[in-house]
């Protein structure tokens, strides 16, 4: 991932070597014609419910577990089309669902990126995931977010009037009274960037004295145990309580505080894929390397238990997709919770079967 971003500031907008008028034209043939948590005491986050337009209210959504499961309420395997209705998917559907335009920068296996080294403390493994996927999605955030010469942005106010992922899910963030309201996506990456930022660099959540940094020796800690249960681990011979991180000087709750960062920092992506994959993404031919952020994302987020399934559902035609075509590897949580057979469809849809 060193080199993931080599040139991208070269193709932000305004900057691409494309002449004015010959952005991409996608061609999406396989399409068919047919038819929350919330920060826990962000302060930062002092908005008003009437900095966002009046929209409204959003369909229900049935949750994923009921139509991903094998059986239905009456005993027999859904379809495969029938838990892509079940996703209320629009139709055609989004360009990054075309497995044409859901590829990667490198080949591989991400998991070699995502697995924690044997003698790293859990706790130094999450915190050094955390900075490092943030560092990654707020390059991709910036190509929207930051303001052009005449004082616009890509994401505004007028273009995305809500912190959404598609028309079924809307992200709400805490006003000063701790009460959920629907704000602008721009204003939502803006208090977002100063929790996270406000998160990362509190020592005491965050450490980086040297001398605190401790090295796995606990054969309970590996790679595949759940980091609630470590979370929830007592010490039977001093009586004291035990916590992921508590040798390395991180606070009880550090695990907590990294599934919250981890929620938001999905948000921003699903964003970013259902409002803005096309433009400006895919016509600054920054497609691929999205695509292997996120996916990267996807099973460190996963395999360190800071995301569940639920939390997954905005993006699940997607993960169902990476499943179906190796992208997510047997044996990874990411592939755990993906669709294989909606995968495999979307596989069909477009002739890659």
């Amino acid at each position: 991932m060193s080199n993931l971003f080599s040139g991208i500031n070269a193709r932000f907008r305004g900057t691409s070597t494309r002449a004015p008028g010959q952005n991409r034209s996608p061609t999406n043939n396989s399409q068919p014609s047919s038819p929350g948590d919330v920060p826990p005491g962000t302060q930062a986050s002092q908005v008003s419910s009437s900095s966002a337009p009046k929209i409204p209210p959003l369909p229900t959504s049935p949750p994923l577990s009921q139509n991903i499961g094998e059986d239905n309420a009456n005993g027999h395997i859904s379809s495969a089309e029938d838990v892509m209705n079940s996703y209320h998917l629009p139709r055609p559907l989004p360009l990054w669902l075309n497995p044409s335009y859901a590829k990667h920068i490198v080949k591989g296996n991400f998991m070699t990126l995502s697995a924690r080294p044997k003698t790293v403390e859990q706790a130094e493994w999450v915190a050094h995931q955390v900075v490092e996927h943030y560092r990654n999605l707020w390059n991709f955030v910036r190509v929207i977010y930051e303001k052009e010469e005449d004082g616009s942005s890509i994401c505004n106010p007028s273009t995305c009037p809500r912190m959404s992922a598609g028309l079924n899910h809307s992200f709400t963030w805490l006003n000063a009274r701790h009460e959920p309201v629907e704000i602008p996506a721009y204003e939502y990456f803006t208090v977002m960037h100063r929790w996270i930022s406000g998160k990362m660099d509190d020592v005491s959540i965050f450490p980086t004295d040297a001398n605190g940094v401790s090295f796995a020796h606990n054969p309970a800690i590996t790679t595949t145990t759940p980091l609630p249960q470590l979370a929830a681990a007592s010490s039977d011979n001093n009586n004291n309580r035990d916590w992921v991180g508590k040798r390395s000087g991180f606070p009880e709750d550090f695990v907590e505080v990294a599934q919250g960062i981890f929620r938001q920092m999905f948000r921003a992506y699903a964003h970013l894929y259902w409002a803005h994959f096309t433009d400006p993404f895919y016509h600054l031919n920054l497609e691929k390397q999205l695509n292997s952020c996120f996916s990267h994302f996807v099973l460190t987020a996963c395999a360190l238990d800071m995301l569940k399934p639920r939390e997954l559902e905005p993006m699940q035609p997607l993960i169902d997709l990476w499943a179906a075509n190796g992208t997510f590897p047997p044996g990874s949580k990411a592939h755990e919770y993906a669709n294989l057979r909606v995968g495999e469809r979307l596989l069909h849809l477009s002739g890659s079967s």
